[in-house]
C-alpha cells in the first residue's frame, strides 16, 4: 500500500500526527494508497520553510527561476506516462484524457511561465517634462495555492507555476481525493533540485489544512479554485488580514445555440462541453439553450451521440466516459437527477448510475444524462452539479435567451452559436461572466484572463494577469527638474 508524502523544506515526510486517510480508485471504489491527514503542526512547519527559502528565492535573476521551471517542465514530459497513469486512476477520467489534456497542460503551465516572467515589466509614462514614472514589481512573500480534484495537476501547476516564476514561496494543499499527481511533483522537484523549501506539498483535509494555512499570519495571498461555499470561507476567514485573493469558484454556464449555427460543430461541441472529464469541470456548458426552429433535431441528434457515449474502465483506449470521483459526490449527483424528476423534468437519456462488470463493478459511475422541461428558475437549472448531467431549454429570441442565461448566481463561461457574427458579438457583449466563446468551447490561450463573474470568482488567472496578482505593485516617480 504506498504512502503519499508531504513535501516540506525540500524533503517528503509523513505528517507530524503519524495519521492518514484513505485514498479511493474510483472506477473500483476500492483504497489503493494512503493519504497524510495533516494539521496545523505541518501547516506551520511549511509556512516557516517557505519564509526561510524566500530570502534567496527572492533575489534569484529570472534566468534561474526559469531554469528551474523549464526542467520541471521537463520531468513533466519525461514521467508523462507515469503522471497520467496516475492521473486516471486517482481521479477515475479516461486515461486517454489526462494523457492527451492534464500532463501536456501540465507541462506547458510550467513552460509558460518561465517565458511569460522574461516579459513582464512596469510600465514608464513621463509627466510633462516633470518627472518619470516607473511601475515595478516585486515577490509578495509567501503565497498559498489551493486546488480542486477535476484537473489536479492541471490547476494545481496553474496556481504554483506564477507564484514561483514572480519570485514567491509557495505552500500548496493539493485535493485530498486526487493527491497522486502532486506527490509526483514533489518528487520531481526534489530530481531536479529545486531549493529547498520554496515549493512545499501539504496533504490533507479542508478544516485541518486549508484553514490553518489561510489563517497564517504569513501568508500573503491566497490563489483558490474550488467551490463557492469554500471560496466564501476563505474570503471571510482572510478579510481582516487584507490578503490579496484569486478565487475561481463554481459556474452554472450556458450554451446558447442559435437555428443559423454550424449545426454539425455545434452538435459535437456540445457533446464535449456537456460531458468532457464526466461534467466534472468548472467550464462545462451544464444549460443548453437551443433556438425553437431546430430545437427537436438538435435533441434528437443530441440524445444519440450521448448514447453512443463509451462509459467503461478508464485505462481502456475506447473510454470516453469515466467515473466519478467519489462515491459521495456520485450520491450528490444523482440526488440532483431525482429532484429533476421531482420538478417535472424528463430524462431524455441516462438518469442513473451504471454499474460495469469485473473490477469496475463497484466504481463511480453515472450515465451521461440529459434533460428538459425544467424552467430557468429550477433547482437544477441554478444550481452546480458539476457532473454529467445537462438541461435542454428552447427559447424564442436573444433577449429571452440573454435573460435566462444571465438568470443564476454564477458567471463564469458561456459559449455562442451562430454563423451572423454581429449577433454573436452582440450576444456576448449582454452576458455576465467572465468567459465567452463564439463558435467554440475550452479554447484557452494563456495570456488570456481566466476568471469569473458574481459567485463564479473574483479576480484573474493567466498570463501578466496571473503575475500580477503575485507581486507587489510600486510606483518610483523621480523628478526631472
Amino acid at each position: 500500500m504506498l504512502q503519499i508524502l508531504n513535501y516540506i523544506n525540500g524533503e517528503l515526510k509523513k505528517p507530524a500526527s503519524g495519521k492518514f486517510l484513505d485514498n479511493l480508485n474510483p472506477a473500483t471504489g476500492k483504497k489503493y494508497s494512503e493519504v497524510p491527514n495533516s494539521d496545523e503542526v505541518d501547516v506551520q512547519l511549511a509556512v516557516r520553510a517557505a519564509e526561510v527559502a524566500f530570502t534567496n528565492w527572492s533575489k534569484t535573476t529570472i534566468e534561474a527561476r526559469t531554469t528551474y521551471l523549464r526542467a520541471i517542465a521537463r520531468r513533466i514530459h519525461e514521467k508523462s506516462e507515469e503522471l497520467a497513469l496516475a492521473e486516471s486512476i486517482d481521479s477515475g477520467k479516461p486515461l486517454s484524457v489526462a494523457k492527451s489534456v492534464d500532463i501536456p497542460r501540465s507541462q506547458a503551465n510550467f513552460e509558460f511561465f518561465a517565458d511569460s516572467i522574461t516579459q513582464f515589466h512596469g510600465d514608464t509614462f513621463k509627466t510633462n517634462n516633470q518627472a518619470i514614472n516607473h511601475v515595478t514589481y516585486s515577490p509578495l512573500g509567501v503565497v498559498a495555492c489551493i486546488s480542486p480534484w477535476n484537473l489536479p495537476l492541471y490547476l494545481f501547476t496553474w496556481k504554483i507555476a506564477p507564484a514561483l516564476a514572480a519570485g514567491n514561496t509557495v505552500v500548496a494543499k493539493p485535493s485530498e481525493l486526487t493527491p497522486m499527481t502532486a506527490f509526483l511533483l514533489s518528487q520531481i522537484c526534489i530530481e531536479v533540485g529545486l531549493p529547498k523549501g520554496v515549493l512545499n506539498i501539504i496533504h490533507g483535509l479542508g478544516p485541518s489544512v486549508g484553514a490553518p494555512l489561510v489563517a497564517n499570519t504569513a501568508i500573503k495571498a491566497v490563489s483558490f479554485t474550488g467551490s463557492t461555499a469554500t471560496g466564501r470561507a476563505i474570503a471571510l476567514a482572510t478579510a481582516s488580514n487584507f490578503k490579496k485573493l484569486s478565487l475561481e469558484m463554481g459556474g452554472k454556464n450556458a450554451n446558447i445555440i442559435f437555428a443559423d449555427c454550424d449545426f454539425e460543430k455545434a452538435l459535437n461541441t456540445s457533446l464535449k462541453s456537456s460531458f468532457s472529464n464526466q461534467g466534472q469541470i468548472c467550464l462545462c456548458g451544464s444549460r443548453i439553450f437551443i433556438e425553437r426552429p431546430i430545437y427537436e433535431k438538435f435533441k434528437k441528434a443530441l440524445v444519440q451521440k450521448t448514447l453512443e457515449l463509451k462509459q467503461a474502465d478508464p485505462l481502456k483506449v475506447e473510454t470516453e466516459q469515466g467515473a466519478l470521483v467519489s462515491e459521495d459526490h456520485m450520491k450528490k449527483v444523482l440526488s440532483f437527477i431525482d429532484l429533476a424528476k421531482k420538478e417535472g423534468g424528463q430524462i431524455l437519456c441516462g438518469g442513473e448510475r451504471h454499474f460495469l462488470t469485473g473490477e469496475n463493478s463497484a466504481g463511480f459511475f453515472v450515465k451521461p444524462t440529459l434533460i428538459e422541461g425544467l424552467p430557468p428558475e429550477s433547482s437544477v437549472n441554478q444550481e452546480e452539479i458539476f457532473g454529467p448531467v445537462a438541461t435542454l431549454i428552447p427559447f424564442d429570441s436573444e433577449e429571452q435567451v440573454v435573460q435566462m442565461a444571465n438568470g443564476t448566481r454564477y458567471g463564469l463561461a458561456f459559449s455562442v452559436w451562430t454563423e451572423n457574427i454581429k449577433k454573436a458579438n452582440r450576444v456576448a457583449n449582454k452576458l455576465d461572466c467572465g468567459i465567452v466563446w463564439i463558435n467554440t468551447w475550452m479554447l484557452r490561450d494563456l495570456r488570456t484572463p481566466f476568471g469569473g463573474v458574481k459567485e463564479s470568482g473574483m479576480g484573474r488567472e493567466g498570463g501578466k494577469h496571473a503575475l500580477e496578482f503575485m507581486s507587489e505593485v510600486k510606483n518610483i516617480c523621480t523628478a526631472l527638474e
